[in-house]
């Protein structure tokens, strides 16, 4: 399944993080941050997708179902997004 850290991955080996921040008005150590957490939040995932040209809703609907808590419900959402994602 995809994740937001692919996302974050691929627009890193397009530019450096400090483009990142400049280009999306971000604090200088949000991605940083982001990747200790182990995701984004899905504001920015949302941007780098538009910027990357990638499928912005997708790319919310991920980041913030990765942000939530553990539950049958979260696990439920997943499993339709990885549906969505794999068509």
């Amino acid at each position: 399944m995809l994740q937001t850290m692919d996302l974050l991955a691929k627009a890193l080996n397009e530019h450096p993080a400090p483009y990142w921040h400049a280009q999306l008005h971000l604090s200088r150590n949000a991605l940083h941050n982001a990747k200790i957490r182990g995701h984004i939040s899905p504001a920015i995932a949302g941007a780098l997708a538009e910027k990357l040209g990638e499928d912005v809703d997708k790319w919310i609907v991920i980041a913030a179902l990765e942000s939530e808590k553990a539950s049958a419900c979260k696990e439920r959402m997943l499993k339709r997004i990885k549906k969505l994602t794999s068509l």
